[in-house]
């Protein structure tokens, strides 16, 4: 079934059935996100179901992470500035607090977004951005998922 795959994020990408996987890293998944209101936005997916946190992972698994999480960073970001106008900066957070296991939110920013938003946390959009067609993720997107699976390839491990 169409979206099952969202049930089990991590589960799907092990397999090899999550269509947002756009490359496997050291310690997880770099994601294209469900929704691209703000183009390129992309999520680091543990590769391990069972973590919520990352203080659960051990040392050099946390590192690992870390690396990861810095590098779809800068995939982002230059992938960003070739294919779309008006990039600012990219953001890095790791929350917790709606989805159970460990991921990372890679968002980027841009010049042309509105002027009472651009310098808040991108969770105070309004809520029905997130889930408005236009915004959710479909095939109008390759070129960004392309582009920053590249700069991911160029970055290596």
């Amino acid at each position: 079934m169409v979206g099952e795959w969202r049930d089990d994020r991590i589960g799907s990408a092990l397999r090899g059935e999550n269509p947002a996987v756009m490359r496997r890293l050291d310690a997880g998944f770099a994601v294209i996100g469900d929704v691209q209101f703000l183009p390129g936005y992309s999520v680091l997916l543990t590769d391990d179901p069972a973590v919520e946190r990352l203080s659960e992972l051990p040392r050099s698994r946390r590192l690992a992470f870390l690396g990861d999480m810095e590098r779809l960073g800068e995939a982002v970001e230059r992938a960003c500035r070739r294919v779309e106008s008006g990039f600012r900066r990219v953001n890095l957070e790791i929350l917790g607090n709606a989805d159970g296991f460990l991921h990372a939110h890679v968002w980027p920013r841009y010049d042309w977004e509105p002027e009472d938003l651009v310098r808040l946390p991108v969770w105070l959009y309004p809520r029905e951005m997130w889930g408005e067609e236009r915004y959710a993720l479909g095939a109008r997107h390759a070129p960004m998922r392309e582009a920053i699976g590249e700069e991911l390839d160029r970055l290596g491990g």
